[in-house]
């Protein structure tokens, strides 16, 4: 029996990717897997590919269970009913696992409240409806004397992190994943949830024409930008064993699991009068702080 035997999941952006991979690791774990996917484009255009109908084929064929939903996420209502119709046909949701996004990359002078709207709909908007509707399902189970150990898993991407330029964005999209995240396992915790959040090192259509991130295969067969890399990780915050890890960003780069941590104080300044900091003390004083980047030099950490 696998880690996950008689686990439901819903993966959304299932279709493709990393996407893909998660929902066949999953399955190959044990779960019973809703691949979520609209085969759009990689800007979100229309697609005409069925990708998540294809993953399910896979699942089958390999003697899985699973199931093809073409819900965006973006759609309140719709979404609902995915976690309801998930429930009412295998009795159970246990995992949630929210992946799906789009691209729109332009300089921030340039780009479009459009292109804006559009990535942080899907990514940050798509990640809470999915997030809300599965923890408010969850919750009544509690309330109800149902055991409950729901799992959430997140993507976020080193340009949430550390940011990256062209992406505004993508990365304020992926940053506030994060901090969705972290409030979701505060809030979460008393029900039997957890939430962890995933920043993949991966190969992607997303990451095409991107050096750091081509695909590298080494001399023994192994490719670290393989986005399989990241699924061991995902069915292992998927399952029970990982009840004790909540609220937590973890990078995987190829065959490294990374333990990120966030905003940390590393410095202060205390106004000599003690009082209110004043402008003219802080010419001096900030620069001392930040170790003193020259005058007229940015200072970029």
């Amino acid at each position: 029996m696998g880690m996950l035997e008689g686990k439901v999941a819903i993966v959304t952006g299932g279709g493709r990717g990393l996407g893909r991979a998660h929902c066949l690791a999953l399955a190959a774990a044990g779960a019973t897997v809703v691949v979520n996917d609209i085969g759009a484009g990689l800007h979100g255009e229309p697609g005409r590919e069925s990708p998540a109908d294809d993953v399910v084929r896979e699942i089958t064929e390999a003697g899985g269970t699973a199931t093809a939903n073409g819900t965006s996420v973006t759609d309140w209502a719709g979404v609902e009913g995915m976690v309801n119709s998930t429930v009412e046909q295998f009795g159970r949701l246990d995992i949630v696992v929210n992946n799906a996004g789009i691209v729109r990359d332009r300089m921030l002078f340039s780009m479009s409240e459009e292109e804006f709207d559009a990535v942080i709909d899907v990514h940050l908007k798509g990640t809470f409806v999915l997030t809300r509707h599965a923890c408010a399902y969850w919750r009544e189970a509690s309330k109800a004397g149902e055991p409950v150990s729901g799992r959430i898993v997140n993507t976020t991407s080193g340009t949430g992190l550390f940011g990256n330029v062209g992406q505004g964005n993508y990365g304020a999209a992926k940053a506030g994943i994060v901090s969705l995240t972290t409030i979701t396992a505060l809030e979460m915790a008393r029900y039997g949830v957890t939430a962890n959040v995933v920043s993949p090192i991966a190969a992607t259509r997303m990451t095409e024409g991107i050096s750091s991130v081509e695909a590298d295969v080494r001399a023994d067969g192994f490719d670290p930008r393989d986005p399989a890399n990241t699924s061991g990780v995902v069915a292992y915050l998927a399952s029970d064993e990982s009840a004790w890890l909540t609220g937590q960003v973890v990078r995987v780069d190829g065959d490294k699991f990374q333990r990120l941590t966030g905003w940390a104080i590393e410095g202060e300044y205390a106004s000599s009068s003690g009082r209110a900091l004043t402008p003219e003390e802080l010419v001096a004083a900030v620069p001392r702080l930040y170790g003193a980047a020259p005058r007229g030099r940015a200072y970029h950490r």
